[in-house]
């Protein structure tokens, strides 16, 4: 096990009838507010006038940037980096799932940094400071509400990129399991898809002694295979929302990456394929990552044979430690694809065009992943494999 220290300032509030807290939370940041969110569904759900009631309540001076991609935009945090100077906003607030978040977090940094805020996204620049934030969340899937990661697209450069820093937590996260109760079929099995690639790249990493955290990491995928189906069957159950969204939440709040760091190459690539062609995040991770496993089987067998019997039920008798692990790796293929993911880039009609490119913008800060470090030929024959 590596030695590590572990910090997470976000104040997570889950349950029924919590939006009331903010309240309670917004005051301490400030009073004038800048509320982002995404294409709508909020407004469509009631939980817009949900939250302005909340907010009114207090006597907040409440802006709105609107429209946050899903995949979010640099043009759009322009937007919203420019309102809070203008307007001298104390505290944001985040309404909507992971990419207004993420989109958040960057106005957030870029509002007390002079510069272009894509200095912050392409790590030129390390932010000290930011607007603080906090996040009601509707969407279970990217684990952004309890961490510090985002991911910025240039859609003028075709560039997709994932940055951090420890001034970018939520002060507080609302998770209403209710407030998913909206989220149509497909996108839930994105969030489903995404949060299990999470804990997928941290499970393989080079680190030795860490049994504890594979075991939770085996946890979580297990509590979300058994609960995806169920749920995709019925997606206003409640028991299985709560069940799922706070999966989302522990698969990459930082409980699981204590003392060994995770590989992340496979969410490298899949940025270099939705920089260009704007496809879902969890889609292309859907494509990519069973591929991911297949190039580097022979370096990780034991890995791949105990989570093929351990999570995926592989009977391992008379099975060579190659076949254990493509019968794995062909189950997890088989889950997905009995859940409504895509299983090609050819189902995004995305050919061969542009392998090179994707290639090249996969490999803009060289050779990357902990599990197994890629090369550009490595990230050419996974895309190639995965057309």
């Amino acid at each position: 096990m590596d030695n590590f220290s572990f910090h997470n300032p976000t104040k997570l509030i889950f349950g029924q009838n919590q939006l009331e807290q903010l309240q309670k939370e917004v005051p301490q940041y400030g009073n004038k507010v800048l509320l982002v969110y995404g294409g709508g569904s909020i407004k469509r759900s009631g939980l817009y006038d949900a939250v302005l009631n909340q907010l009114s309540e207090i006597g907040a001076e409440v802006f709105e940037l609107a429209g946050v991609e899903p995949n979010p935009r640099l043009t759009t945090v322009h937007k919203g980096v420019e309102i809070c100077k203008k307007e001298k906003i104390e505290f944001i607030l985040a309404v909507g799932g992971g990419s207004v978040l993420d989109c958040t977090k960057a106005i957030a940094a870029g509002a007390h940094f002079e510069g272009d805020v894509w200095d912050i996204v392409t790590k030129k620049h390390l932010p000290t400071s930011a607007v603080p934030f906090g996040t009601v969340l509707t969407l279970a899937a990217t684990g952004s509400e309890m961490n510090s990661g985002s991911v910025i697209t240039n859609w003028e450069t075709k560039e997709k990129y994932g940055w951090g820093s420890p001034h970018v937590y939520p002060k507080f996260s609302i998770l209403e399991p209710v407030n998913t109760f909206t989220v149509p079929k497909d996108h839930t099995v994105y969030g489903i898809v995404d949060m299990m690639t999470h804990v997928f790249e941290q499970y393989f990493h080079p680190t030795s002694n860490t049994p504890l955290q594979e075991r939770m990491c085996e946890a979580v995928l297990l509590t979300v295979i058994e609960a995806a189906p169920k749920l995709l069957d019925d997606l206003e159950n409640y028991e299985l929302r709560e069940t799922i969204l706070y999966s989302g939440t522990i698969a990459l709040n930082g409980f699981l990456q204590m003392g060994a760091r995770g590989d992340w190459a496979s969410h490298n690539i899949e940025h270099s394929i939705s920089a260009i062609y704007d496809i879902p995040h969890a889609g292309g991770l859907a494509i990519i990552y069973p591929q991911w496993l297949r190039h580097v089987k022979k370096l990780g067998l034991r890995k791949l044979n105990q989570l093929a019997v351990r999570v995926w039920s592989v009977d391992p008798n008379n099975k060579t430690e190659e076949e254990i692990a493509e019968e794995g790796i062909q189950k997890l293929e088989q889950f997905w694809q009995s859940l409504g993911a895509p299983s090609r880039l050819s189902d995004y009609d995305i050919d061969d065009t542009n392998l090179d490119l994707m290639a090249d913008k996969a490999m803009v800060y060289g050779p990357f992943g902990n599990f197994k470090k890629l090369m550009k030929e490595d990230v050419v024959e996974i895309l190639s494999k995965s057309l």
